[in-house]
């Protein structure tokens, strides 16, 4: 019996898959740009069904992300496993640079970072050659001086994976595929039948991006690239596809001798001619299989798919097909700890997020504005459908005006909706707040005094339609507003290189002790779509 995998295998923000196989089973790992707990990871038997396993950032102390904008921290991981032992690269810009962890068991713990001392640039990546040697391959600007924006040459070096030192002398040995290329980076090295390969990604993240190859019959030789290259890409599509954005991929080769690529991808959805990617850049994979010496990836069509067999024939996806299921439809946070698919930002100060104040709650004391670059009060996990619905049921404590806690749609610092309850000379008022990039923040849209300090709230997505809700209790919600334009949660409208996502806050600007507890989390999709067709 076949088995078919759907893609996208993870749905919403996660970009940069980087994927090893260790004892008969696959670990895959994502970029988290400054989130915490970073970079999630997950496990698979059969590449069709993932579970997220921890996060290999998962201690505080590991890592400072506190002032660092929610684009910058954890660029490109790559993780690999050698001789029991598995080992995650990756850059935090901005800060320590290039780094690695390590871990004998790969749902942690993780090691403190090694910082690598020396090498420059970002996304880079580990080869365990043969002989023993291991060699560190990341991409940096071009050293006599960047004659265009993002002219760049991939460089490797050999690498003491004890210490963390670099030895010898670096060099650089490949630009990529295209005259004048820019950004080539997420390089990887992998030796197969003798021959050294370098795949890698091209031409920024948006419309042009794509991934390339070159191979070499020693590491340090003469690189050559595929006459053919790029060897995956959906430039030439245009943003009308139903999948953009095609790039940043690793190669990898199951326990039954197949070859795959897990790579990044982004679906727009919404109007024609406005179609936006609200979750960011996800994780797809695509059959490949050698021909002359090269790889031939998704060789029927060329394309990334919406599915394939096990044995990599393309099929279509039928209606009853089902999403990726990352985590519940709900949490009642009669928990101890929280899951692993919960995200914050920068940091999760225990004082701040706890479920030990009410058992059976999440309790939020509220801290500096979400929209800001510190410490906050900030519990959320990501969009993975074109259409959902989300709700929370809180009690809020609130000591003075102006302090809120609620719902929030959040792209970025500048770009995101809040569904807060807040008080105003000692009455309660629930409030949509907007920002969209303008100067003024947290701009009132649509509010309503309530008369009770407990309440739901919800936001329900139609595509790139959004309505927002509120009442005593789920099944008497009110509708504070509706038809709110959601491609402000995009990337093409707020940049940057993350995905939405949907959680609950408090904040407060006056450093009180308000909170509120959260009694439980709902989030579900409501599409299965993977084009979207409107």
């Amino acid at each position: 019996m076949n088995t078919k995998i759907i893609n996208p295998i993870l749905p919403g923000f996660f970009p940069d898959p980087s994927i090893c196989e260790a004892n008969g089973a696959y670990y895959l790992v994502n970029s988290s740009f400054s989130y915490f707990p970073g970079l999630p990871i997950f496990k698979s038997t059969d590449c069709c069904n993932w579970e997220q396993i921890g996060n290999i950032i998962h201690r505080e102390s590991q890592l400072d992300f506190i002032g660092q904008g929610v684009s910058r921290g954890l660029f490109a991981p790559t993780i690999r496993y050698h001789n029991g032992r598995f080992y995650c690269i990756c850059t935090q810009v901005d800060r320590i640079g290039n780094f690695f962890v390590y871990a004998d068991n790969p749902e942690g713990p993780w090691s403190d970072p090694i910082v690598i001392p020396g090498a420059e640039g970002i996304d880079p990546s580990l080869f365990f050659d043969d002989d023993g040697k291991v060699w560190y391959t990341g991409t940096r600007p071009a050293p006599e001086g960047v004659k265009w924006n993002g002219n760049w040459e991939i460089w490797i070096q050999q690498l003491d994976i004890e210490t963390g030192k670099l030895l010898g002398e670096s060099k650089g040995i490949w630009r990529g595929a295209l005259k004048n290329c820019i950004w080539p980076e997420g390089p990887h090295i992998y030796k197969i039948d003798g021959t050294y390969f370098l795949m890698h990604a091209e031409g920024g993240t948006g419309p042009d991006h794509a991934v390339c190859i070159a191979k070499c019959d020693t590491i340090d030789g003469e690189w050559v690239g595929k006459p053919a290259n790029p060897i995956l890409t959906h430039r030439h599509l245009g943003m009308g596809a139903g999948v953009v954005y095609v790039g940043h991929a690793d190669l990898f080769k199951d326990t039954n001798g197949r070859w795959w690529m897990v790579c990044l991808a982004s679906r727009p959805y919404g109007k024609v001619g406005e179609k936006c990617c609200n979750m960011g850049r996800e994780t797809f994979l695509v059959p490949v299989k050698w021909e002359n010496g090269w790889p031939l990836v998704s060789w029927q069509t060329g394309l990334v798919e919406n599915a394939y067999t096990i044995e990599g024939n393309v099929t279509k996806r039928e209606d009853s097909d089902t999403d990726a299921v990352i985590f519940p439809e709900k949490d009642d946070f009669d928990c101890d700890k929280l899951a692993d698919y919960w995200i914050s930002l920068r940091s999760r100060n225990p004082k701040l997020v706890t479920l030990s104040e009410n058992k059976g709650n999440l309790r939020l004391y509220a801290s500096g504005n979400i929209c800001g670059t510190e410490e906050t009060s900030f519990v959320a996990q990501r969009q993975t459908a074109f259409s959902y619905e989300s709700y929370t049921k809180m009690n809020a404590n609130l000591k003075s005006n102006g302090d809120g806690a609620g719902l929030c749609c959040f792209q970025c610092e500048n770009f995101n909706y809040k569904l807060q309850l807040t008080l105003k000379d000692g009455k309660y008022f629930v409030q949509l707040l907007k920002n969209d990039g303008s100067e003024k923040l947290d701009s009132v849209i649509a509010e309503k005094q309530v008369d009770s300090n407990q309440i739901v709230l919800g936001v329900v997505a139609n595509k790139q339609k959004l309505q927002f809700v509120y009442g005593a209790d789920k099944s008497n919600l009110q509708v504070l507003a509706s038809d709110i334009d959601a491609t402000i949660l995009s990337v093409e409208k707020a940049g940057g290189f993350v995905g939405t996502i949907i959680g609950m806050y408090a904040q407060s600007e006056n450093g009180n002790e308000s909170y509120a507890d959260f009694d439980w989390f709902e989030y579900k999709n409501l599409t299965k779509e993977w084009i979207d067709n409107e």
